[in-house]
Parts: structure tokens; C-alpha cells; sequence
């Protein structure tokens, strides 16, 4: 049983919880469900990866528009994620230019092998039967310290056995220390073992997650994209359609993987509906990225047509090697 001690810093977050966004209906592409700040990061991240050269605001500001945020929504973001360090700001006259900061950069890095890796075939996953637990304590005047350390919880497979009380089949014991580091959280205790025979209604690990409401949501996710993968393959996606569709798509897959219990198999239901998931995922993603990325050098063209030669766009086998 570990004590950790901790130290005051901050973690990488793009804007509100994808886990409160509301679902999209499938005919709305818009940017309504995400924040702008969020939103600046992804296209940046999907568009303009590791690129040295920096883009003028008024392109971001445009690319941000294609989704419906106001220029003053656009600005805001831009100047919050500076100030966060998460974009590197240069001026050059009167004109102010953006490029990812290297934290960001590391940030995607780690992101885009997860997203890649989410769902895909593989050596059958060995379970040794034991159980990663946090126990923690946050102040209640430390909200949104709590709430972030629950969502980088999930992102590491985790989830609630009791509210402060997080559990997983997973020992992630070093990046969990690094996020209670980053967090500033010092009651906090991390152990793995195996849990003690209850009744079936008491403290069972399963009871952690909701696998019919993650089933769902995964045939639900195959159902509406499966829509636009026929279009994409039929060829009836305009670019700024593609664009959109696409952003939508991977910030849906992001929440999937959010929730997903990443549980062993013999732990799982039989007939898992994340094979199928994936594999729309994978066709919609790269079947909309030469459109998208077509879109984004439009958009960029606007205010710098030697610029935007250079945006482009990843596959599912790109974000893998990131």
C-alpha cells in the first residue's frame, strides 16, 4: 500500500468534459457540442501536427467558423490556449500567429497511438485476476480538481467502485502517480489485489461500469456512421461536409474510449460490439481525410496560400507511429 505525495501543476485539457457534451444528433455537424478551445486543438492537432511554420489567427479564426464559432469565440480560444501554453504565439507586425507547443505536441503524441490502438485486433489480452485501486480525497472548495482527476481516471481505464473509490483491471500505478502529481493531490493511496468474496450486489469490480449502456453506445456509434461511410464511398461528401463529419467522428470515438471499461475478455459479455465500432471508425476517418484536409487548405488559403499547401491529414495507421 503506496502514499502518494504530490506537487502543484496543471494537466492538458482542451475545454469541457467530453462526458457531459451532449450527443449529436446525426444530421448536426456543427461545433455546438464542443468548446471552441477544444475544437482549435483537435483541427490543429488533425491539420497542422508537428508543423514548425505558425498559422495567422485570422486562418484559425476561419477554420473555427466552418463549425459555427463567432470570431470572438474563435479569439478567446486562441488566447486562453496561449496563455495555458499550449500554443506558441509569434507577431509579426500587427498580424499574430499560432503554432502547437511542444506540450501539446507530446500531448497528441500519446493521444493519436491511443485512439489508433482503441479496438484493434491483437494478441488476446492475459489477466492475472488483480485489481488497481484509488482511493482519494479532494476538498470540496477543489472541484474542478476532482472533476479533472476523475476524467483522466477514465482515460486510463478506470471507474467508480464507490465516489472516491476508482478501479480498474489495469496497474497503471506510474501514470495515475503522475496525474495526482499534476493535480496536486495529496490523499491519495494506490494498492492491487484481489477482492474479497461478497454477495453478488456488494463491492463487485464489475459493478464499476455500465456494459449494456457501453454496449449501446457503441451500436449506436456503427449505426450513424455507418451512414457515412456508404456516402463516403459513394462519393456524395462535399469537403466542407467532410470536414465537419470528420471532427464530429473522432470526438465521438474519443468519448467511446473514455468509457470503455478496456476490460479483459473472459470479463466482457459475449458478442462485444467494439470489433464493428471500429471498423466504421476506421473507414469513415480515413475515407473523409483527403476531402478535409482539401477544406482546411481552402480555408487557410484565405489568408495565406503559401501556408496552406502544408496542411494535412492523418489515416488510423498514421496516428499509430505518432
Amino acid at each position: 500500500m503506496t502514499m502518494t505525495e504530490t506537487a502543484d501543476s496543471d494537466v492538458f485539457d482542451t475545454g469541457p468534459d467530453d462526458a457531459a457534451e451532449p450527443e449529436v444528433p446525426p444530421d448536426d455537424l456543427s461545433g455546438r457540442a464542443r468548446g471552441p478551445q477544444r475544437l482549435l486543438m483537435m483541427l490543429l492537432g488533425d491539420y497542422w501536427f508537428d508543423r514548425p511554420e505558425a498559422l495567422p489567427s485570422a486562418a484559425l479564426v476561419a477554420l473555427l467558423a466552418e463549425f459555427g464559432v463567432s470570431e470572438v469565440g474563435a479569439r478567446a480560444a486562441l488566447s486562453r490556449q496561449s496563455r495555458r501554453g499550449l500554443l506558441d504565439v509569434e507577431k509579426r507586425g500587427r498580424r499574430t500567429y499560432y503554432r502547437l507547443s511542444a506540450r501539446s505536441l507530446g500531448h497528441f503524441t500519446d493521444t493519436g497511438g491511443r485512439i489508433a490502438a482503441f479496438g484493434a485486433d491483437g494478441a488476446p489480452r492475459t489477466w492475472d485476476g488483480q485489481w488497481s485501486l484509488v482511493a482519494f480525497s479532494v476538498p470540496e472548495q477543489q472541484r474542478a480538481v476532482r472533476h479533472t482527476l476523475r476524467e483522466q481516471l477514465r482515460w486510463l481505464g478506470y471507474a467508480p467502485l464507490y465516489d472516491g473509490v476508482w478501479i480498474s483491471p489495469h496497474a497503471r500505478e506510474e501514470e495515475v502517480r503522475d496525474v495526482l502529481s499534476e493535480l496536486g493531490v495529496a490523499t491519495a493511496t494506490l494498492f492491487t489485489g484481489t477482492p474479497s468474496a461478497l454477495s453478488p450486489a456488494a463491492g463487485d469490480p464489475l459493478s464499476a461500469w455500465d456494459l449494456d449502456a457501453q454496449a449501446a453506445a457503441f451500436e449506436r456509434f456503427t449505426r450513424r456512421w455507418g451512414v457515412w461511410r456508404k456516402r463516403a464511398e459513394d462519393g456524395g461528401v462535399s469537403p466542407s461536409e467532410a470536414l465537419r463529419a470528420r471532427t464530429e467522428l473522432i470526438t465521438e470515438w474519443r468519448v467511446l474510449m473514455t468509457h470503455d471499461p478496456a476490460l479483459p475478455p473472459q470479463l466482457l459479455p459475449p458478442h462485444w460490439p467494439l470489433a464493428a465500432a471500429r471498423a466504421v471508425f476506421v473507414a469513415v476517418y480515413d475515407a473523409l481525410g483527403p476531402l478535409a484536409e482539401f477544406r482546411v487548405r481552402q480555408l487557410i488559403a484565405l489568408h495565406d496560400a503559401e501556408l496552406a499547401g502544408l496542411a494535412t491529414h492523418h489515416t488510423v495507421a498514421d496516428l499509430a507511429k505518432l
